[in-house]
């Protein structure tokens, strides 16, 4: 009894630090690639997404007030939240297939592997909904199939699955290894659970909680499968990459912590020798779950490169099997010690990982690019000052009438564009758009047609960054007047050069760019258009901005102002005038005027 109640001391301490961990971490770094793309998901929620299922970005918009809160913070606290749910979680499954203490080394486990304490539990990712429902799956499957007599409350549990499993699909598409995994064990080991109705209406169910998926995927040609189907094909002209099987493997085993895979090892190979740590009904489930994931990624890994995060949820359940093979040992050899020394080595090389980590990301402790080697932490640093720094930049542009004032901005792949949109464009109003190709510019090319089309005219700026240049005349030459520089913005990281990025003002586009044809239905305001050409015309005038500045002066308002009244007054006049000559016209046709009879000669 002492025992246990020392054991949930620890847990709830584990639970406190590592959500204080988290939740601080989570304001005090800027987004990745990865993240900020995802943010996008809440900005333009959808039924589905082109790479993923809508669960993220209904999270986010949960968490975040609809983005009424749209600090990092708040956008990753639904990951904050969910590592530590899951931390519990996998230690109240841990309680349940053996004791209490395997529940414990479970959550330490859970908690020192890099994939569920960071891209699960703090950076905002499909992994972090998928993990949370993943795991409440595995709990209530352990809970229900290894039930020989399918009792009431076994069933209702298995009823109780179907609903997480579909929630877990609409979080990451490879959720499907759950039902995979539960169908192999009943029809090898309980196949009476296909004679109970509860089986059933829980399959029903996942089919109903996955149908936005497909009515999205049946209105956009089934593009997600199709995007996610091309990645696991053979790359080149090799059929073979060995090359990239190592490094999917040396990914696991650095993504789940080394310490804990080497820990799993040895109870995988304990399990094969015949130890009976765990009963047999949980070791199946869990391996027929588990070990299908890791074997489908490592045979794609031949043919393509593939992530190693990918298989990170059948972790849980080898992490369940190795904490069950730490309880057992310790009941002979370690009986007075609650952590072990192979759990404190997990946390101690989690703990300096992380440290490390940050100061690199936010300090740049380690000088790899003076190295010559690429510091991957320039992808997380530096995009605050930059829009920091473009704002004043478009500011003056606007102000001195050297670029539209609804100039929108125009990248060519779907990152950085989610970067500018998020730490240039919230600053600034500017729109961003992304000008690409599908498998280039991803949800982008949804986001341009929420955006509407850009008319002829328009000026635009375009931002090329010195690690990942693009020369815009290159890419929109035949598309403006006029490409020329604005002005560089460094980023400093200390005394670091981290980037620079290069501001082009693209004057003039030749033709209207349509992300919305014409026959689609929507209507273009034609006075919107209107008022557009008149604000340019105003701006091309110099003795008219010269008239409008000393108005402005007058006023003590900006001459942005100044422009748009002025703009909005030409179209009052045009409605006038074209009203005055209708009149006309109606009266005109509506006078006889009696024939002139000529005089003969």
């Amino acid at each position: 009894m002492n025992q246990e109640r020392n054991i949930q001391r620890i847990l709830i301490g584990l639970l406190v630090v590592s959500a204080i961990i988290r939740g601080f971490i989570a304001g005090f770094i800027e987004f990745g690639y990865d993240e900020v793309y995802y943010w996008t998901y809440a900005l333009y929620p959808d039924l589905s997404h082109f790479d993923h299922p809508p669960m993220l970005g209904w999270m986010i918009q949960l968490f975040t007030l609809d983005l009424w809160l749209d600090h990092e913070f708040f956008i990753r606290l639904a990951s904050v939240v969910f590592g530590t749910l899951n931390t519990w979680i996998i230690y109240k499954i841990g309680s349940f297939i053996k004791d209490h203490r395997t529940g414990l080394y479970a959550a330490f486990l859970y908690s020192t592997s890099f994939y569920a304490f960071i891209i699960c539990g703090l950076f905002i990712m499909p992994d972090g909904p998928q993990s949370l429902f993943w795991l409440l799956t595995l709990w209530f499957l352990l809970r229900s199939l290894p039930d020989t007599t399918c009792s009431r409350s076994s069933r209702n549990f298995l009823f109780f699955a179907g609903i997480t499993t579909g929630l877990a699909l609409l979080s990451k598409y490879h959720s499907v290894f759950l039902i995979s995994g539960a169908f192999i064990y009943i029809l090898l080991y309980n196949r009476k659970w296909f004679t109970i109705k509860e089986t059933w209406y829980a399959f029903s169910l996942v089919i109903l909680s996955f149908l936005p998926v497909i009515l999205w995927n049946l209105d956009n040609e089934f593009i997600s499968f199709t995007f996610h189907g091309a990645r696991t094909t053979t790359e080149g002209g090799v059929w073979l990459h060995p090359e990239f099987l190592f490094v999917e493997i040396l990914g696991q085993f650095v993504y789940n912590n080394p310490v804990n895979v080497v820990l799993i090892i040895m109870s995988l190979i304990a399990l094969k020798r015949g130890s009976a740590f765990l009963r047999k009904e949980f070791t199946r489930l869990i391996l027929w779950i588990s070990l299908p994931l890791v074997a489908t990624f490592l045979l794609f890994a031949l043919f393509a490169r593939t992530l190693p995060h990918w298989t990170g949820p059948a972790y849980f359940g080898f992490i369940l099997i190795a904490a069950a093979w730490l309880s057992e040992r310790s009941k002979s050899r370690y009986r007075w010690k609650l952590l072990l020394k192979p759990i404190l080595a997990s946390a101690l090389l989690m703990l300096t990982v992380i440290i490390l980590a940050i100061g690199q990301i936010r300090f740049g402790w380690i000088p790899l690019s003076k190295w010559g080697a690429r510091d991957f932490t320039h992808d997380m640093y530096g995009w605050k000052q930059l829009g920091e720094k473009f704002a004043p930049i478009a500011e003056f542009d606007r102000e001195l009438l050297l670029i539209d004032a609804q100039a929108p901005v125009f990248t060519y792949r779907w990152f950085p564009a989610a970067n500018y949109d998020y730490y240039i464009g919230r600053k600034t109003g500017n729109r961003v758009y992304a000008l690409g190709t599908l498998d280039r510019i991803h949800k982008y090319h949804w986001i341009n047609r929420e955006r509407g089309n850009i008319p002829i005219g328009m000026d635009v700026y375009y931002i090329a960054l010195s690690d990942d240049y693009e020369d815009p005349q290159r890419l929109y030459g035949d598309l403006f007047t006029v490409i020329q520089p604005s002005d560089t913005i460094r980023i400093l990281r200390g005394n670091e050069l981290v980037r620079e990025a290069y501001v082009y003002r693209m004057i003039g586009l030749k033709e209207e760019m349509e992300f919305v044809p014409s026959d689609s239905g929507e209507e273009i305001n034609p006075e919107i258009e209107r008022l557009l050409l008149f604000q340019r015309q105003i701006r091309t005038s110099p003795e008219w901005i010269r008239i409008l500045r000393k108005k402005a002066k007058e006023g003590k308002v900006s001459i942005e102002v100044m422009i748009i009244q002025e703009a909005q007054k030409m179209l009052d006049r045009e409605k006038e005038v074209n009203r005055d000559i209708r009149k006309l016209d109606s009266i005109a046709n509506s006078v006889t005027v009696p024939p002139v009879t000529l005089p003969l000669e």
